[in-house]
């Protein structure tokens, strides 16, 4: 199997409040790139996924890079000081207020997530850290991230911020709305706000129904893979930076960026502006 992470220990006293008797996204996408706080449920989930597409590893941190690479645009050159980190994630490598202060310290970001793994393993990281914070909170309910003290806190919505959405609206079911959904986070956003978005991509391929199978019907129960056209609607009404919506590893690409990738075709993004 190529690219697979080692597995790791079960360390259950180490996320309080985890629900251990299913898959959590969060985890699952942590033992992908390679983390250490995951679960024999998640190891499972993770396997159906790699029985799928071998590479499968490959997407998330390819994915990861999109999201490294968007955030040293949106503070370097768009000159954003304020971020929303929705679906964040466990801690990992290059996290978003590390790649944000080495650009600006005097950037605020908040991360929100619905994993309460998230929430202590985050505040673990941050310590006493004023310039960030991270909460629990839901993409589905965008009240409760913006009625969250430490949003109110940081984040002033009266002035051009980021969203981040990367890799997380995957996650949701044509049956929850994902479109209104951004459309509610979007049309918070003031003028000269931004939107990053990341998702798997439907590209006519067998590979993504295969994957989408693999993600659908494995444990972890969501990852749908969607079209260009479906994708391009997450972004109505902004103006996208260029080069648009492309292939992930086509935006901005550096150094580190992989020219031949075998999933190259499985995920994009882009990132819009508000005017």
């Amino acid at each position: 199997m190529t690219n697979r992470p080692a597995a790791g220990q079960d360390t259950r006293d180490e996320v309080p409040g985890a629900d251990l008797s299913r898959p959590s996204i969060a985890r699952v996408y942590d033992y992908v790139l390679g983390g250490k706080q995951h679960f024999e449920v998640d190891r499972r989930a993770a396997q159906s996924i790699f029985d799928a597409l071998p590479d499968a590893p490959l997407l998330a941190r390819e994915n990861r890079h999109f999201l490294r690479r968007g955030v040293r645009y949106l503070v370097a050159e768009a000159g954003i000081r304020q971020i929303l980190d929705i679906g964040s994630g466990l801690p990992t490598e290059g996290n978003v207020h590390e790649l944000a202060h080495e650009v600006a310290p005097d950037a605020r970001v908040v991360y929100v997530d619905n994993d309460p793994g998230v929430l202590a393993h985050g505040r673990a990281l941050l310590g006493r850290d004023p310039s960030t914070a991270v909460i629990t909170a839901d993409l589905r309910d965008p009240d409760s991230i913006f009625g969250n003290d430490a949003v109110g806190r940081l984040i002033d919505t009266g002035e051009p911020y980021a969203i981040l959405l990367s890799g997380i609206v995957q996650h949701l079911g044509d049956d929850e709305d994902p479109c209104g959904i951004v459309a509610t986070l979007r049309d918070r956003l003031p003028a000269g706000g931004y939107l990053l978005l990341s998702h798997f991509l439907d590209d006519d391929e067998p590979r993504a129904k295969r994957l989408e199978r693999g993600f659908l019907q494995g444990g972890l129960g969501t990852g749908r893979f969607r079209t260009w056209d479906e994708l391009r609607r997450f972004f109505d009404g902004l103006e996208l930076v260029e080069p648009g919506l492309v292939y992930a590893n086509d935006w901005h690409p550096d150094a580190a960026t992989p020219t031949d990738s075998p999933v190259h075709t499985l995920c994009a993004g882009a990132i819009g502006r508000k005017d």
